[in-house]
């Protein structure tokens, strides 16, 4: 069994000094729940911050090193200095209102990323420095974003999982982030990265191909020469723990006196780390919304909430407390009894056993966070209530609400929504009640927090794909002695591409018919018995037939729409597609042209393409210009995933397709003139030509010209290595 290396900001336990003593407590944390079954079962290592400590003694220094060895745990020192930069500057008081869509809370002075990286990189070694043959290494959160990436330079062949426990900003907000590259590139260090929903991974795939221009896609990418997968995983809670908690029946007991305390009243109870993303105000509001529109409930409605303390030497912070102690003082000013206030308000940390009896007292939960990764306080509570009874009322904007779809699903930010989704859970009847928990109750059950530990662990131990190619940079001993072999054979077909493999790119698309050498390399390679040429493009059958026409070589253009298998042959076509299509395409593509100076769009008759080479050469403009055919491709995706036609990406052009249309349907075209047991050789550059390259026969020689993915079997890196190795065919 693989060890499991896991590396978080915090460790599962906290370090403090209590009257000269050294203290080491454990955590409650979901993080800590999850997986320290996994850190038992894998004789783990835990690699985290021990806390906010102070000047430890030797003897307390050697104590607290003896107690970690003891719980497998290494700890990585951090100054108080180091703790203010990177943990409250950058990681709460950038990164984290960033990712939860709340960018008014971020400060005008972005500074501390260096201390943030250096931290980073700390964690990194210290992971690399115990690292063993086999590990998984799983890196946690926000907070250490960058060490995936750190850990790839240190340790190439490591194992590493990243997990976010927080949401996934969509794009344009992550664009408020200056060191957003660095972030995605940090995170793309790791073999597997995972998120609680669909809708962030959506957001990360995004942002890597608007950011670095990747094709990402919703299960992985291809990135350094590395495949990179991604997966959704939400997270759990310990199910069966919160389950036997409700049913203790000293928390029944606490659940009845509460109840008790209210003398009958219904109850709605919220339980939130004190933070802006949880909706405290707003929900606040809510309720007094509920009691002004119901005045029958004055006096017969009560609300518990808690606030756990939280980051409380940040002063955004301590002005929400301000802010909620005042609206809550307002509220229980205006609609208090001489007996009663609707408001209790706890500012305290509690007990798993006291938090459990005011989930089991109960009558309507409220989880209302403005932005929440997860939220476990919802799953806490459905696991809690074994009765089967209350209701939950849940933000739409938590992740928790892709998977509880039982819950009456808000807009936070809507305050007579939430209102009006309190008064009808006060009144839901108690079937309805049971009927919807129960549905959630089994969800929670059934995706508990160990279950989303293996789950992860499990994908991380899976081999990844294997590489599309193992390539040479030139014509290598292999690759020459294939050729060799392949020209001892009595026939041979040569399928070739032409920009980017015969001849160079050129600005325009007109700048680059071919030179004398190629006329005279094609020529000859023609003249040798048993060899048949074949150029496929993407060019017009005109353009080819104008350049090339003159050889005794085929000529397909438009990517295999149209064929011309010898100079006397008519021009032959594969279907025909319909072109309908070009009507909404080419006024997008006109568009992105008038705004792009250089850009330019051509139209053949099965595709549009829309050229770019020549406005990215200057590269005062350069960065605009990738930005622009990122976007291009985006609102392509986005407007034409109904239509039969594909986008393909090539070299510093854009072209939208008819689907259907390939060059690997001149493959049969070609072999149907040989006797079956001649040798293939196809050659290209771009993502036309791995259809080509998926077609050919198996045996068949593949060579792709230049950098990128592919699936052929040897690469060369030019234009003159491709021509140099169809020279060695010539006697």
């Amino acid at each position: 069994m693989n060890r499991l290396v896991i590396v978080s900001n915090r460790l599962p336990v906290t370090a403090h000094v209590q009257d000269g003593e050294l203290v080491v407590e454990p955590s409650n944390g979901g993080l800590a729940t999850g997986l320290i079954g996994p850190h038992e079962r894998c004789d783990g290592l835990w690699i985290g911050w021990p806390g906010d400590l102070p000047q430890l003694s030797g003897q307390q220094q050697q104590a607290l090193t003896a107690r970690l060895d003891e719980l497998r745990a290494v700890a990585v020192p951090l100054s108080h200095r180091e703790v203010k930069a990177f943990y409250e500057d950058v990681a709460n008081g950038i990164l984290w209102p960033i990712f939860h869509d709340l960018v008014h809370q971020v400060p005008s002075d972005l500074r501390g990323w260096d201390t943030f990286r250096a931290a980073n990189a700390r964690f990194a070694r210290a992971a690399a420095a115990r690292r063993e043959p086999g590990d998984l290494i799983w890196v946690h959160d926000y907070q250490l974003v960058l060490v995936p990436g750190m850990l790839r330079e240190l340790a190439p062949d490591a194992r590493v999982g990243f997990f976010l426990h927080i949401p996934f900003p969509p794009e344009g907000l992550l664009g408020v982030l200056p060191w957003r590259e660095e972030v995605l590139r940090g995170m793309l260090g790791a073999d597997l990265v995972g998120f609680h929903t669909y809708g962030y991974l959506r957001h990360f795939c995004e942002a890597l191909r608007r950011v670095l221009g990747l094709d990402a896609e919703l299960d992985g990418v291809t990135y350094a020469g590395r495949r990179v997968r991604f997966g959704v995983f939400p997270m759990g809670v310990d199910a069966q723990a919160w389950s036997a908690r409700g049913d203790d029946p000293a928390v029944r007991d606490e659940a009845a006196a509460i109840r008790a305390d209210g003398g009958g009243t219904k109850l709605l109870v919220g339980i939130d780390r004190l933070d802006y993303t949880k909706g405290l105000p707003r929900r606040l509001l809510a309720v007094d919304r509920v009691l002004k529109s119901a005045p029958e409930l004055r006096g017969d409605l009560r609300l518990i909430q808690v606030t756990v303390p939280s980051r409380e030497k940040v002063e955004a912070y301590a002005g929400l407390r301000r802010r909620i102690d005042e609206m809550v003082g307002r509220i229980n000013s205006r609609y208090a009894t001489p007996t009663s206030a609707p408001i209790h308000r706890m500012h305290t940390s509690l007990s798993p056993e006291r938090i459990a009896a005011l989930y089991r007292a109960a009558d309507v939960m409220l989880v209302t966070p403005l932005r929440d990764g997860m939220n476990l306080v919802a799953k806490e509570f459905v696991a809690t209530r074994t009765d089967e009874d209350g209701v939950l009322v849940l933000s739409k904007s938590a992740g928790a609400a892709a998977e509880l779809g039982q819950a009456l699903l808000v807009n936070p930010y809507d305050i007579d929504e939430v209102a009006a989704a309190v008064r009808t859970a006060l009144a839901m009847p108690r079937e309805e009640r049971r009927e919807r928990m129960r549905a959630m109750r089994r969800r929670v059950a059934s995706h508990d927090v160990h279950r989303w530990a293996e789950t992860f662990m499990d994908e991380l131990r899976r081999d990844p794909p294997a590489a599309p190619a193992v390539v040479t940079r030139e014509p290598s001993d292999d690759l020459t002695r294939f050729v060799a072999r392949v020209r001892e054979r009595r026939e041979m077909a040569l399928i070739l591409d032409y920009d980017g493999t015969l001849m160079p790119f050129a600005p325009t698309p007109d700048a680059a018919p071919p030179d004398a050498e190629l006329i005279e390399l094609l020529r000859r390679l023609a003249d040798r018995p048993g060899i048949r040429v074949h150029v496929v493009s993407g060019r017009p059958r005109e353009t080819l037939a104008e350049w090339l026409g003159a050889l005794p070589i085929g000529l397909h253009a438009e990517h295999g729409f149209a064929s011309r298998m010898r100079p006397e042959a008519a021009w032959i076509e594969h279907g025909g597609p319909a072109t309908d299509w070009k009507r909404r395409v080419q006024p997008i593509l006109k568009h992105f042209a008038g705004t792009t100076p250089g850009a330019f769009v051509e139209e053949k008759r099965v595709s549009l393409a829309w050229h770019y080479r020549a406005a990215a050469a200057d590269t005062r403009d350069r960065d605009f210009v990738a930005s622009q055919a990122r976007e291009l491709r985006l609102v392509l995706e986005e407007t034409l995933a109904s239509l039969p036609v594909e986008i393909l990406p090539g070299n510093m052009v854009l072209e939208v397709r008819a689907r259907g249309v390939s060059k690997a349907n001149v493959v049969p075209l070609i072999l149907a003139q040989g006797d079956g047991r001649e040798a293939v050789l196809a050659m290209g550059d771009d993502r036309t030509d791995e259809d080509l390259f998926a077609a050919v026969p198996e045996g068949s020689l593949t060579v792709h010209v230049g950098e990128g993915d592919t699936r052929a079997l040897y690469r060369v890196p030019d234009v003159a290595s491709a021509r140099q190795l169809l020279a060695t065919l010539i006697d």
